[in-house]
């Protein structure tokens, strides 16, 4: 199965990972910049995984 992610999956992308990132910092208020980085690589690895479910399921 080949995955081909265009120009408006990446905007797909990076808008779920801002999106996750903001309802992250609200929900647990980090308060150090590791707490930081640790929600944004959590927002980025679920919105590429969003992205990558939906391909597989429009496949």
């Amino acid at each position: 199965m080949d995955l081909h992610l265009h120009n408006a999956d990446v905007v797909v992308i990076i808008a779920l990972a801002l999106l996750g990132s903001l309802l992250l910092a609200l929900r647990f208020k980090p308060a150090t910049w590791k707490g930081i980085v640790v929600e944004a690589v959590a927002a980025n690895a679920a919105a590429i995984a969003a992205v990558l479910a939906f391909e597989m399921l429009m496949a």
